[in-house]
């Protein structure tokens, strides 16, 4: 067993965890952010997507050991106070998600995106998404549900 420290959602957890335990399951089974899916275990689609230290991550490619002293953000921990992050609301809004299985990674990915390119084109979302994927949608809503978080994010202090 390894001792871990990490920060979840703004609050701090120290735990043993097997050093094969993935970062999704950790925060799945022991934290209880079932928020986070599981979607293929190979990081090929995306649905795992977190920020660890403001970067996204594919928590099924991550082992728990190797987010020790981070500080991770699930999408539970983007909603303040009950009021949905500009991006969460956008999703909404657009009507980015059908099933709704990918969209909290689709989410995260797209905050950490938005944060290297505040005014992406839509070309540039497409391609700073590709390593997450959607089999409902087509994307042209989750397109434009990025464009219009992006400039809530930009208008917000």
């Amino acid at each position: 067993m390894s001792r871990i420290t990490v920060t979840v959602d703004g609050t701090k957890y120290e735990e043993e965890v097997e050093p094969r335990l993935l970062l999704v399951h950790f925060l799945r089974d022991r934290l209880g952010r079932t928020g986070t899916p599981i979607g293929c275990d190979t990081s090929n689609c995306g649905a795992c997507t977190v920020l660890m230290d403001g970067r996204s991550v594919k928590s099924c490619s991550v082992l728990a050991v190797q987010a020790d002293g981070s500080d991770i953000l699930t999408i539970e921990g983007l909603a303040e106070h009950g009021t949905l992050h500009p991006m969460q609301r956008a999703f909404h809004e657009e009507h980015a998600l059908q099933c709704g299985y990918c969209t909290p990674g689709m989410i995260m990915a797209s905050i950490d995106l938005i944060q290297d390119n505040p005014d992406p084109s839509e070309d540039e979302i497409r391609s700073g998404l590709e390593g997450n994927l959607c089999r409902c949608t087509g994307y042209s809503n989750i397109v434009r549900a990025v464009r219009k978080g992006a400039q809530e994010m930009g208008a917000t202090p």
